[in-house]
C-alpha cells in the first residue's frame, strides 16, 4: 500500500528557506534541525523488528541501524572534534563506525535515546559557539574545520541517510512522501 506523503511535515519545524531570509547562524541550525526531524518522521509508528528490517541482503542497512550511524556522526562532529571531548563512539569503543549499522536486538528506545542525548549535546555546542567560524582539528581529515563547515557536513549527512530511509520506510510498510 502506497501511502503518498503520508505524515507530510509533522513534528518537522518551518525552516526558512527559499524567499524566506534567514540570518546566517539560524539558516544552517534550523536545516540541521529539519532534517533530523524528518529522518524521526520516517520511523514514526514503526516497531523494533519493522525498524530493524534489513533493505536486501548482502545490506546491513536498517531504519534502526540509520538512527544509530547519526547518534554517531552526531557525537563525532561536535562532542569529539568542535568540543574536543575524549569519548568513545556510542556504539564502538574500537572506534568502528560501522558498528551502529548493525541494530542486532537493538530497540526503538535505546537508539533513539542515545540519539536524541547526542543532538541535545550537538544544539548546546553550537549554541554555546561564539560565532560559525569556531574552528577545531579533525584528525581523519587532518585539517581544521569550522562550525560552519561542521554544520554543513552533518547536515549532507542527515540528506544522504533521509534518502535512504524514503526507501528502507516503503520497503516496511509502503509509506512514501517527504
Amino acid at each position: 500500500m502506497h501511502v503518498r506523503g503520508a505524515g507530510r511535515r509533522q513534528g518537522r519545524p518551518r525552516t526558512p528557506f527559499f524567499g524566506h531570509p534567514a540570518p546566517r547562524r539560524t539558516g544552517p541550525r534550523g536545516g540541521k534541525t529539519d532534517a533530523a526531524a524528518t529522518l524521526a518522521m520516517k520511523c514514526d509508528g514503526l516497531s523494533d523488528e519493522e525498524l530493524r528490517s534489513r533493505s536486501m541482503p548482502p545490506s546491513t542497512l536498517s531504519l534502526l541501524g540509520l538512527v544509530r550511524h547519526m547518534a554517531e556522526v552526531e557525537r563525532t562532529w561536535f562532542r569529539r572534534v568542535i568540543n574536543q571531548e575524549d569519548v568513545p563512539l556510542v556504539w564502538s569503543p574500537d572506534g568502528d563506525y560501522q558498528a551502529a549499522y548493525e541494530p542486532g536486538t537493538a530497540t526503538r528506545e535505546e537508539a533513539f535515546t542515545a540519539w536524541r542525548t547526542e543532538v541535545e549535546h550537538a544544539r548546546r555546542i553550537e549554541r554555546a559557539a561564539p560565532s560559525l567560524d569556531v574552528t577545531a582539528h579533525q584528525p581523519r581529515w587532518g585539517a581544521d574545520v569550522s562550525l560552519r563547515v561542521v554544520l554543513l557536513h552533518v547536515i549532507l549527512e542527515y540528506a544522504r541517510h533521509n534518502g535512504h530511509a524514503d526507501f528502507l520506510r516503503e520497503g516496511v510498510d509502503g509509506v512514501v512522501g517527504p
